[in-house]
């Protein structure tokens, strides 16, 4: 029977009368589910279903998260970042957006942590320097944070944060995203999560972190005690964990800090203090050795370090570890094992933050100096700062205060009465100094100024007390005959410098000059008479031929020398010529004949040149230097000049007495001599040769017959030719005397009470102004003179400061500063530029002198830190794009690695009690302020829809990882476990 059921035909039955209601149903969902497979994909119409009328808060909540991660997913992070997604501070890659929600009266914010540059391994480096937090704990790369909009910013409900987590997971559940999620939980202090991710259809990973404050379980302070936590996470807990193998991997970071080298000099001062005590019971005086004893600013202030610290990063790459035994074994062992070292300075805040600290250096004083400037309009007279009966502004009573007699006496002292040598002032002047028109550094004017920066705070009534006490002190000098410290006695006038320092070293010419007229002749006199029988022995010409002066073959001389006027001033010549050579070989003796028993004042004989009416040698004499003259001086000449029209002769009325007390001398070198013999010497161009013979060398000359020579032939030059020429008046009536016997060109007691009446008469503004030049010049010099090794970028802004320097300050120069005017505004930002420069030097010469051994890491340093700092320079105010925190890190060679480790000095008897050693792998007997390990144990799982086909499907994935990170005081722990639902 039940073979002939095969055949049976099989008919569909519709009548419904008697099937019972679940037959209906049945058929329903049937013929619905007919109809959509036979539509197909394409023609099947998708509806939205947006009908909330009878869906909870709960669920409206979820929806928002979810329309919110979706909205991100799509716009990507290209998108994103031209919607306004925030770089964060500490990383170069990630970026942030957020989002607030509302649920049952609270407020959440949503923040979604994603890089530009995204892969897909989903993977980050353990030990990146610029991770999130989060990405460090638990090694995930773009994640998600929701938070309530609190003080706090953290759940304190645990059923509220898992509430909030599962509507975040179902969400991104939802929107088929793999990202983790995460809940701020407990006390903000913790810095404790609990978070998930979706892996997949099978796995699910939990995350969950916490912090110990205090005390901290003796076991977990050491890697033995942590590899066990972290293997109780898995293990089951009968298993002996000491027996049993397991292929952990580890990675380790240890953080070393080294004493703040404030700290470290209070230490060793301390140090000091007790050995002296201990061998001088007396000894109660102790100096502090400061970082900076030996830097050029030292002399006037001591800088703050800026470089409070170093922090060494020692990383052990990857390993497998498969006992505690090995951990115990790690633990010993020197952070000269690690296979990595990064080096990060600290720096002081100070440097960054104006406003912190009290910032004393050359640039904040200089403020001083400019204020001092802009209030010495306000008086005629110094004097007028300090007088009592002067009714000035009640500013200049209250808060400007006159230092102490003992505070001008000690600076007078240093000025005057420290040593008389002849200055340097080649120290430290950069190539540029020039430019500015002050004072050298080294030099009276120069220390004056740089001593004022400190007096009273540099207000303009301590300046002006300075500077009467300064110019008495000048007076005194001037009236006993006393050498003027800190200014060369000889040589010209350096008009590149202040009127002021060309006026102190005229002054010190005209007090060398005057000492040398009031010596006493008559032990002069009495030496020479000792000698002068010896003289008539051998001198044949008897006495009038001591006052002849001849020199050997051998001898060197000075002769006639060129006045500071050019040659056109005089006469118009276009040529200047030597009027004879100071070469020994060019010198010949000359023939004595009767008239040379009346010669004097003679430095010898010019080449072969004759004498045009006897047959004599021409003999050129000693003369009188032209007389020196200050920048006013010459300005006062030029003005004359111009104002009186005939330029040749009123400059040769001007230059009569040098002209003048010239022809004396020749004319006592030569008695023989006429006008045109003086002319050939002293002026070659205005003499017209008709022969080449005084054209040729003189050397050959010197060696040919004299009697071919003689008379030379030529004639005068058409305007010494001219009648009633002046410089032939001037001749007629100059006596034949010679320089030793010739009145002074330069009047000592005339022109030095002119210098004296000009120091004391000077206006506020005018002292003021050169004194704020000089200031900004000593103190760039100054700071110049700091070493800071091979810092290339360093040399570069110390010229481009001179340069800065040099433009800010030429109105100064030009006297076109009046009360209110706008350059003081930009002698202010000068200043801040100074400050600038000053705190960049402070740093290259601190890194310079701690890497002597190692110069590329304090080059490298150096480079970090200038960049980060150059936005700053010379600005009032940073940009919102510049970094506010330096976090540049360097990485340490092996050959450096003893450089560093040294700064790490051996805690000493009175630092054993600070603090009790309980952690190992210690550096120079300092333990790591902070240690960071990651322990994971990795395995190799598939999908389970997927098991056919294991070799495509099947992926090595972190199932457990733990991060520890702290010290011997507290302890974070961060664990992350993948687990299959």
């Amino acid at each position: 029977m039940f073979s002939n059921c095969v055949y049976l035909q099989v008919e569909h039955f519709d009548d419904f009368t008697l099937a019972s209601s679940w037959e209906r149903f049945i058929s329903e969902i049937e013929a619905i589910c007919r109809q959509w497979m036979s539509d197909g994909p394409k023609n099947l119409l998708v509806e939205h279903f947006d009908d909330f009328t009878l869906a909870s808060s709960w669920e409206r909540f979820i929806s928002e998260i979810e329309a919110v991660c979706r909205q991100w997913m799509s716009d990507g992070p290209k998108n994103l970042l031209e919607k306004g997604a925030v770089l964060l501070e500490f990383s170069k890659n990630l970026y942030k957006v957020k989002f607030e929600l509302k649920y049952s009266l609270k407020s959440y914010l949503m923040e979604y942590y994603f890089e530009k540059s995204n892969t897909d391994d989903g993977k980050v480096s353990d030990w990146n320097f610029n991770l999130h937090d989060l990405q460090l704990c638990f090694g995930v790369k773009e994640f998600l944070v929701i938070a309530p909009q609190s003080a706090s910013g953290v759940v304190l409900d645990a059923p509220e944060a898992s509430k909030l987590l599962s509507a975040v997971a179902i969400a991104l559940s939802n929107c088929s995203s793999l990202l983790p999620a995460f809940v701020p939980v407990h006390d903000p202090s913790r810095k404790a999560y609990i978070g998930i991710q979706n892996r997949g259809t099978v796995f699910t990973r939990r995350f969950e972190s916490d912090h110990i404050g205090s005390q901290v379980p003796v076991k977990l302070m050491h890697l033995e005690g942590l590899y066990e936590l972290f293997i109780s996470k898995f293990a089951y807990s009968t298993l002996d964990i000491s027996v049993h193998l397991f292929k952990v991997h580890f990675t380790m970071k240890l953080t070393y800090r080294t004493l703040s080298f404030d700290d470290d000099n209070d230490v060793q001062e301390t140090d000091d203090e007790m050995t002296e005590s201990e061998g001088n019971p007396a000894s109660d005086i102790h100096s502090k050795a400061q970082w900076d004893d030996d830097c050029p600013w030292s002399e006037w202030y001591s800088a703050e370090d800026p470089v409070k610290g170093f922090e060494v990063i020692a990383i052990w790459s990857e390993k497998m570890v498969e006992s505690s035994s090995e951990m115990a074994e790690l633990e010993n062992a020197s952070p000269h094992e690690a296979e990595k070292w990064i080096l990060f300075p600290i720096f002081s805040e100070n440097l960054t933050d104006g406003s912190k600290g009290n910032q004393i250096g050359f640039a904040s004083q200089l403020h001083f100096l400019v204020d001092a400037l802009d209030m010495s309009f306000e008086a005629e007279f110094m004097e007028d700062f300090v007088s009592v009966e002067n009714q000035g502004p009640d500013n200049l009573k209250t808060s400007m205060v006159i230092p102490p007699p003992t505070v001008i006496d000690r600076m007078l002292k240093e000025l005057f009465h420290e040593g008389v040598q002849e200055p340097n002032f080649a120290k430290g002047e950069h190539k540029n100094s020039r430019a500015i028109k002050g004072a050298p550094l080294e030099s009276l004017f120069a220390q004056f100024c740089l001593h004022s920066l400190w007096v009273g705070n540099c207000n303009i009534r301590a300046i002006a007390v300075l500077w009467i006490e300064f110019v008495r002190e000048v007076r005194w000098c001037w009236e006993e005959s006393q050498p003027l410290p800190k200014m060369p006695a000889n040589g010209s006038i350096d008009l590149s410098t202040c009127l002021i320092n060309q006026k102190l070293q005229m002054l010190a010419i005209c007090i060398e000059s005057k000492r040398e007229l009031n010596e006493d002749y008559q032990d002069c006199i009495g030496s020479m008479d000792q000698a002068s029988p010896h003289k008539k022995e051998d001198d044949p010409f008897g006495e009038d031929s001591d006052s002849s002066i001849m020199l050997t073959p051998g001898e060197n001389f000075d002769g006639k020398r060129d006045s500071p006027s050019k040659t056109d001033d005089l006469h118009g010549s276009g040529t200047t010529v030597s009027k004879f050579s100071s070469e020994p070989e060019h010198m010949v003796l000359a023939d004595l004949r009767p008239s040379d028993c009346i010669r004097r004042g003679s430095a010898g004989v010019v080449g072969s040149m004759m004498l045009l009416k006897s047959h004599q040698r021409m003999h050129a004499p000693f003369t009188q230097d032209a007389p020196l003259m200050t920048e006013d001086m010459h300005e006062e000449r030029l003005r004359t000049v111009e104002a009186f029209g005939d330029s040749f002769n009123f400059s040769a009325q001007l230059e009569k007495e040098i002209l003048s007390t010239d022809m004396s001398a020749f004319k006592a070198a030569n008695p023989d001599a006429i006008f045109e013999d003086f002319i050939r010497w002293h002026s070659p161009g205005d003499w017209e040769s008709d022969d080449t013979q005084e054209k040729r060398p003189i050397k050959r000359l010197a060696m040919e017959d004299s009697n071919n020579d003689w008379p030379p032939r030529g004639r005068l030059s058409r305007r010494m030719s001219e009648h009633g020429n002046l410089w032939r008046k001037i001749w007629n009536d100059a006596p034949a005397l010679p320089a030793s016997e010739q009145k002074p060109l330069l009047d000592p007691n005339r022109e030095g009470e002119k210098i004296l009446h000009y120091l004391e008469t000077l206006q506020p503004h005018l002292l003021l102004e050169q004194m704020v030049c000089t200031a900004f010049r000593a103190s760039a010099d100054a700071l110049n003179q700091t070493s800071y090794g091979g810092l290339k970028q360093m040399a570069t802004k110390m010229e481009q400061l001179y340069l800065t320097m040099a433009s800010s300050l030429r109105p100064l120069q030009a006297n076109r500063l009046s009360s209110g005017s706008e350059i003081i505004d930009d002698l202010r930002r000068l200043c801040g530029v100074l400050e600038h420069v000053e705190k960049l030097l402070t740093v290259a010469a601190s890194l310079h002198r701690k890497f002597l051994q190692a110069p590329r890491l304090s080059e490298a340093i150096f480079s970090d830190y200038y960049n980060f700092f150059l936005p700053r320079m010379g600005t009032a105010s940073v940009g919102d794009n510049a970094q506010t925190v330096f976090d540049k890190k360097q990485q340490v060679r092996n050959h450096e690695r003893p450089v560093v480790s040294n700064m790490f000095t051996p805690p000493t008897a009175n630092q054993s009690w600070r603090k009790v050693l309980s952690m190992g792998n210690n550096l120079n007997g300092h333990e790591p302020v902070l240690r960071e390990i990651i322990f994971s144990i990795r395995d190799r799982v598939s999908d389970h829809y997927a098991a056919h086909i294991p070799s495509v499907y099947q992926q090595e994935i972190e199932t457990y990882r733990m991060y520890t990170c702290g010290t011997s005081n507290d302890l974070r722990v961060a664990l992350s476990v993948v687990s299959c639902d």
